[in-house]
């Protein structure tokens, strides 16, 4: 079978599309046939050897599996020719992967295989960080920091979903029209004055900010919560780790609350993608669809990565790799 192959942590030009022999299901697994595959910041970060994940080389990368069942062991929760997704930290990037049943989720029947490979970590990782961690309550102000990229995507959809008006903060240029299409409420360009546009339009405060991105604008973006509120970090997708000034925390009386999805169900709930799963999957019955910006061939993947990690994806990018 085809299959992307990291040969060096070199980033995506370590990759190689290679025949490599079919898994094979160990004792109570399922083969799925690869539909499509998300593209996320861990594969990029893996590619380079930057990733709390470190797997021996060679191998495939590919977390955010959409497919069918190939083969089920007896007594399985699924079906050979179900449509489901897969969550696992590597193997996506080929035409079959061998998985466990912990690591399956039934696809919402509404969604194509690229939708599908699109709700994976994104979609998680928001619902984890409003609901879980941020008890974001319909009727709240959310703030969207780095609201034009994957996970900035999820959010507001996600928190438009639970009733919260959205406000989308936003670095590239052009993007306005993409996130009013989405729901948000109000769109803010990350320039000179945007922390005091995001306090007039939030009334003095979000209740809760969502960022994934770090860097120089987490100073400003700490003065937009509103007493009461929770800062929610996801990530550092802009590259600096800040620092928090716990003065403004104390007599501001907010909160800074860390979202870790991945190493949150790793070390603490294996259980909550399941539940997550349900939540996410009534919001798509009552209409929400995650949305596919750019879709990539298997054989292009290195050039997905590459993009992703230069800011040119806008959304969320999926990569084709098999047909049904």
């Amino acid at each position: 079978m085809k299959a992307q192959v990291l040969v060096s942590e070199t980033g995506p030009a370590g990759l190689e599309l290679q025949d490599v022999p079919a898994p094979t299901a160990g004792d109570g697994q399922y083969l799925v046939d690869v539909r499509s595959c998300g593209v996320c910041f861990p594969d990029v970060l893996m590619s380079k050897g930057e990733y709390q994940l470190r797997p021996p080389l060679p191998f495939t990368p590919g977390t955010e599996v959409a497919g069918v069942v190939a083969q089920a062991p007896d007594g399985g929760a699924y079906r050979i020719g179900d449509r489901v997704l897969v969550t696992s930290m590597t193997g996506g990037f080929s035409e079959r992967i061998a998985s466990t049943e912990q690591q399956i989720l039934p696809m919402p029947p509404e969604l194509t295989f690229d939708e599908g490979a699109a709700m994976g970590i994104n979609f998680q990782t928001a619902l984890f960080a409003l609901k879980h961690r941020a008890q974001t309550a319909p009727g709240e102000v959310v703030g969207v920091l780095g609201s034009a990229g994957g996970v900035g995507v999820a959010s507001i959809l996600v928190a438009k979903a639970m009733g919260c008006k959205v406000i989308a903060v936003v670095h590239r240029t052009g993007q306005e029209e993409m996130l009013r299409a989405l729901g948000a409420d109000e769109v803010v360009q990350l320039t000179d004055g945007w922390k005091d546009r995001v306090l007039e339009l939030s009334d003095g405060g979000v209740d809760v900010l969502l960022d994934p991105i770090g860097g120089d604008a987490f100073d400003e973006a700490l003065r937009t919560v509103a007493p009461d509120g929770r800062y929610v970090v996801i990530g550092f997708a802009a590259g600096g780790i800040p620092s928090a000034k716990l003065n403004r925390v104390l007599f501001r009386n907010i909160s800074i609350v860390g979202a870790a999805w991945g190493e949150y169900i790793r070390s603490a709930d294996q259980n909550l993608p399941a539940l997550l799963h349900d939540d996410l999957t009534e919001m798509i019955a009552a209409g929400l669809r995650p949305p596919v910006s750019t879709a990539y061939e298997l054989a292009d993947l290195p050039q997905a990565l590459a993009d992703l990690a230069e800011g040119k994806v806008m959304g969320k990018a999926v990569v084709h790799v098999s047909a049904g």
